[in-house]
């Protein structure tokens, strides 16, 4: 380390840029209901703001390694940051939804390539007595970012308005450009790498992951039936037939599908797909149910969804003791069996249910979220060469973005699909003078005695049909966490092939017997 002053000024740097795009998911979050009231943007359309972001992160994942090579690290994350940083300016000047969503899928773009070279740089700008220094930093940055991120959101949205959740970036962003352009040095550009990309494959990848996103939050709201679903599926299964067949074929592929044949690789990305599904799926599914069915502020939103972070960031060093002390099957099934209780734990909600209802679910996913993290991990990454760890570490990654794109999508889906049945049959239930139906809306028991009620005025069924919807929503959401849950509990399937797959535990780890 020639100069370790600029070295470390550089790598803080990028641990900055890093925190930016892990933060955007979560700041996003708690004000998406803002989001939509502002630009008209329906509620079944809501999840394009995060799924787009996720999705381009997909795309972006495995392309970082390739850039890094072509432009070297300096250049790629300054021009990634600076990416990153002018959508961040175009989303907060949106005036609709598909400018909204489309710059969203480029901000998602740049981000994705902020994240995997900070891990990276531990080993090429750092000397070997720092790296457990460096990957504890950008851990630390890792970590806090989405513990903050939805307070962060809603006070700048309440105080400010939703646009500033996007214009904060700004400022950190060109700092963060300007001072890795100027701090860092590591390798040289090899322009000929650029010829290597896979374009084809790429470009093929992100037909089928767009058409496949059109598929799930279409498909409902058009019976599953009709001409532009038809062609939806056609475009989506050519386009990841040709993608599968080129990756295989391809000298350099876009993404090494080739990995999957590993049995242990294989299940750690289930896994991953799971927790991906779940994470990003109980963000957003949580984030709606506050705004939607509470009405509460961005603010109230964020501090409430604040306690899931804050018992991830606890809970961070006690895994990390664990992982290497504990069964890797027993810690993940312990994991994703907490994490599912914490899901089905939110099926049980009402209308009224704020704060201290949704207290210990959150606890449970909080706590769970590491220990299905790094078993997940070790799992998937153990046993692969040196030169081979970058590729199926990002391969593993993007699994888990392509579950939570995925998990938001089919979210939705329940919400718009189940929510028109909750009403037609809450409507009747009321009209039949059921008093379970009137405790669930929210109306006075007594009056309802299981008898027919009669004729209902315009001014009551105006009156009242906020209060069905609202429960209707509810009952929905429920639904969508049981679903949620149920994904979970099909996960601990894969337990036993652990044993079968891993022979002994990583380097680190004791046996067990």
């Amino acid at each position: 380390m020639k100069n370790p002053i600029s070295t470390w000024l550089g790598f803080g740097a990028m641990c900055v840029g890093m925190f930016m795009a892990i933060l955007d998911i979560q700041i996003v979050a708690s004000s998406l209901t803002n989001i939509g009231s502002a630009l008209a943007i329906p509620d079944y359309r809501l999840s394009w703001i995060q799924t787009g972001y996720l999705m381009a992160e997909v795309i972006a994942i495995p392309l970082t390694g390739l850039l890094t090579r072509a432009l070297t690290l300096r250049w790629m994350f300054v021009l990634a940051t600076l990416g990153f940083t002018i959508a961040s300016l175009g989303c907060a000047l949106s005036t609709d939804v598909t400018t909204m969503i489309a710059i969203r899928v480029f901000q998602g773009f740049c981000g994705g390539m902020l994240i995997p070279p900070v891990f990276t740089s531990v080993f090429t700008m750092l000397p070997e007595q720092h790296r457990v220094l460096g990957t504890t930093i950008a851990g630390a940055f890792a970590m806090i970012a989405p513990a903050i991120g939805p307070v962060i959101g809603g006070y700048l949205t309440e105080t400010y308005s939703w646009r500033w959740i996007f214009l904060i970036n700004i400022p950190p962003g060109l700092l963060v450009a300007a001072m890795v352009a100027y701090f860092v040095r590591a390798g040289a550009p090899d322009y000929a790498s650029l010829k290597r990309i896979d374009y084809q494959t790429m470009i093929l990848a992100s037909v089928f992951l767009a058409a496949l996103e059109l598929i799930l939050n279409e498909g409902p709201r058009h019976d599953w039936r009709g001409t532009y679903i038809f062609i939806l599926m056609a475009v989506c299964f050519t386009a990841g037939a040709l993608g599968i067949w080129r990756a295989l074929n391809h000298a350099s592929p876009f993404i090494d599908i080739r990995r999957f044949c590993k049995i242990s690789f294989s299940i750690g990305c289930g896994f991953s797909f799971v927790l991906g599904f779940g994470l990003y799926g109980s963000i957003y599914l949580l984030s709606l149910f506050l705004g939607l069915v509470r009405g509460h502020s961005a603010l109230a939103i964020g501090e409430i969804m604040i306690v899931t972070g804050i018992s991830r960031l606890l809970m961070a060093p006690i895994a990390a003791i664990l992982e290497v002390r504990v069964n890797a099957r027993l810690l993940t099934a312990i994991g994703f069996g907490l994490f599912g209780i914490g899901v089905f734990a939110n099926g049980f909600t009402t209308s009224t249910t704020d704060f201290n209802g949704l207290f210990w679910p959150q606890i449970l996913r909080g706590v769970a979220m590491m220990l299905c993290l790094l078993p997940a991990t070790r799992l998937a990454l153990d046993g692969w060469p040196p030169e081979d760890i970058a590729d199926a570490s990002g391969l593993f990654n993007l699994m888990r973005n392509l579950g939570g794109a995925v998990g938001i999508a089919l979210m939705d889906t329940i919400l718009e699909q189940r929510t028109p049945n909750h009403i037609t049959a809450l409507a009747a239930r009321l009209q039949a003078g059921d008093p379970q139906a009137a405790r669930l809306v929210g109306l006075p028991v007594a009056l309802f005695r299981n008898h027919d009620m009669g004729p209902v005025d315009e001014l009551t069924r105006n009156l009242i049909a906020p209060m069905v919807k609202r429960a209707a929503l509810t009952q929905s959401f429920n639904e969508a966490w049981f679903a949620m849950a149920a994904l979970f509990a099909v996960s601990l399937l894969m337990l036993p092939a652990i044993g079968r797959t891993r022979n002994q535990p990583s380097r680190s780890a004791p046996k067990h017997g």
